[in-house]
């Protein structure tokens, strides 16, 4: 047998990726793109992009006001016609199409996240290959998980923070690690913002705060034990000094990180609290593409860099985002409030990338997964399994999708 007879018997499906892509090349295009908005804990940015051939891909772009009306009214007639297989140009003609030569932040390149997200989808469907596969492989065939809380009812009843806490490690999802809130222990102290020092629009914590904060993250750690690791939630919500005093009253609990202790906007501020706290800083949601993150990682300002994947650019500028922080040996973790279609398509970008820590679960309602039709759970025993599946190996539930659809919306209208 030659070469070519022993090529010929191996079939397409072991043909390298670069060579069943040129067989593909500029054969599908882009017909239509629509977008449906879910209410579920958020309302959900869900998107589908359809090609001639009948292959289609699915993605998410971050919740929020106009990023349909974006998709459908500005990046919806620039792509079509395309071969969606240019995944990255499509990406930056969104964006330079749209605000000189290029958007930097906001509902533009939330918008084009998800567009992009279901391009890799597609590409995965008609290549034969799960999406991490497309960007550069997989350092993990699973994607460690976190949970978070929400702030207990009375935070000064430790009771109430132990029977959180017991409820979270009771959960079928076998959690490894989980996130509190630090942040609104104040305000549900102090609602009426009554007590001396308190304001709706200062940025301090008082004495009684940092007491206050100091003794429930005792109890979490007490109730918990000493291995299983969360973080402590800020909300961008304190001044350098009061983000410090923070770090030093919750750092006796080895809390896996302190998140956004300050504004995003001021990244040497940033990196001031990550100088002077023995806590890892995390920060980085309210951050979009490269650009925004470049500051803050060439001033080493945080320990962690946390990228909303379906927000601040899509899979592929995620990955570029950790690899510029891994080459200041900054590591990666994701923000995530998504439906599980954006949140399994940040698990494949997570997948592949090198130093990639841990990928959040924000609220969680008793549906969710039931979104998605998909081989297996999506999170089990704390993490996230990738499967060999074409694109994200997801299809969304129609009867889920419809009966939770946003007042107005219709499926895929």
């Amino acid at each position: 047998m030659n070469r070519r007879q022993f090529l010929q018997t191996l079939g397409t499906a072991a043909l390298p990726l670069h060579t069943l892509a040129a067989q593909h090349r500029g054969k599908v295009k882009i017909t239509d793109v629509k977008v449906m908005i879910v209410r579920g804990t958020w309302d959900w940015n869900l998107v589908k992009i359809e090609t001639d051939s009948g292959l289609y891909g699915i993605g998410e772009a971050y919740w929020g006001f106009g990023v349909k009306d974006m998709i459908l009214n500005q990046f919806k007639a620039l792509i079509v016609g395309e071969d969606p297989l240019n995944v990255d140009k499509l990406y930056h003609k969104m964006l330079m199409r749209s605000a000189g030569q290029g958007a930097v932040g906001g509902v533009t390149v939330t918008a084009a996240s998800g567009i992009e997200i279901a391009l890799w989808d597609l590409a995965g469907r008609i290549l034969q290959t799960p999406v991490c596969n497309l960007l550069g492989g997989r350092f993990r065939d699973r994607v460690r998980f976190y949970r978070t809380l929400q702030t207990p009812d009375n935070v000064e009843d430790q009771g109430h923070w132990r029977a959180q806490c017991q409820g979270m490690m009771a959960e079928k999802f076998g959690w490894t690690a989980f996130k509190v809130q630090g942040d609104g222990i104040p305000t549900k102290a102090d609602p009426d913002y009554k007590e001396p020092g308190h304001d709706a629009y200062t940025r301090g914590l008082t004495n009684r705060d940092l007491r206050r904060i100091e003794k429930a993250m005792a109890t979490v750690r007490d109730t918990v034990g000493p291995d299983l690791d969360f973080g402590v939630e800020a909300h961008w919500k304190y001044d350098v000094r009061d983000a410090i005093n923070m770090c030093k009253a919750i750092e006796g609990v080895k809390p896996m990180w302190l998140e956004d202790p300050v504004p995003a906007g001021n990244p040497e501020a940033m990196a001031s609290v990550t100088r002077a706290s023995n806590v890892p800083i995390c920060t980085g949601e309210n951050l979009y593409t490269r650009e925004g993150f470049r500051r803050l990682i060439e001033l080493n300002g945080c320990d962690i860099v946390h990228i909303d994947i379906p927000k601040s650019g899509g899979l592929l500028e995620s990955k570029r985002i950790h690899d510029l922080a891994d080459n200041y040996y900054i590591s990666t973790a994701a923000h995530n409030p998504a439906s599980p279609v954006g949140t399994i398509a940040s698990a494949h970008a997570a997948a592949s990338m090198r130093d990639f820590r841990v990928h959040e679960l924000a609220k969680y309602i008793d549906w969710w997964q039931d979104l998605v039709v998909m081989e297996g759970p999506v999170i089990e025993k704390g993490y996230h399994v990738i499967r060999d599946k074409p694109g994200l190996g997801v299809e969304i539930n129609p009867d889920v999708a419809k009966a939770h659809l946003a007042p107005g919306e219709k499926w895929w209208g």
